[in-house]
This record gives C-alpha cells, sequence and structure tokens, in this order.
C-alpha cells in the first residue's frame, strides 16, 4: 500500500511539473526570435536610431551611414568604421540585411 502511494505521489508530481518543463522550451526560441525582429538594420538604420546604440556617438553614426551598404555586419570593423570593442558591444544587437535583387 505505501509503494502504491509513493507511486502515485510521483506520478502526480511529474504530471504537475510537466507544463513548467515546456515552458522552459518555448522561451528559448522565442527569445531568438525576437532578437532576431528586434535587431538594428545597419543598411536602413537612421542616424539617430544608430546613436541609441551602446558606444555610438554622432560620429560612429555618419560612418556607419556613409559606409552602407554592408553585405555583413562584420564589415564595421572589416572596413574600420568601428572599433572592435564597440563593435562587440552592439553586435548582437544588429544585423546587415540584403537589398532584394530586382528583375
Amino acid at each position: 500500500m505505501i509503494r502504491l502511494h509513493r507511486i502515485l505521489a510521483a506520478s502526480l508530481l511529474a504530471v504537475a511539473l510537466l507544463p513548467f518543463a515546456g515552458a522552459q522550451k518555448a522561451k528559448a526560441p522565442a527569445a531568438a526570435a525576437a532578437t532576431q525582429d528586434t535587431a538594428l538594420d545597419i543598411n536602413t538604420a537612421t542616424e539617430d536610431q544608430l546613436k541609441g546604440l551602446p558606444g555610438v556617438g554622432d560620429a560612429y553614426a555618419k560612418r556607419i551611414v556613409d559606409g552602407r551598404p554592408y553585405t555583413a555586419k562584420t564589415q564595421l570593423v572589416q572596413k574600420g568604421i568601428l572599433p572592435s570593442a564597440t563593435y562587440n558591444k552592439i553586435k548582437s544587437q544588429i544585423i546587415a540585411k540584403q537589398a532584394p535583387k530586382t528583375k
């Protein structure tokens, strides 16, 4: 009888925790998707939007705009637009989208 109670208690606990296990797995892809959607496109952002990034002031924002278009966000460092320290602060917040090709 005690064994039956232990099995029943363990089963109830497992069923009760099941929604929490699924919620943790669901948050990770949603967070990644949200970051992708909210990333600032360095090919289309205004100078004011760029100045909202950490370490980017008037001069860097102007250099980013003047250096367009970018095929990859790493070009900010490769082309000497930003120092690597500043790029490392903002790399998770930016993206370099490509313009659609016209026929």
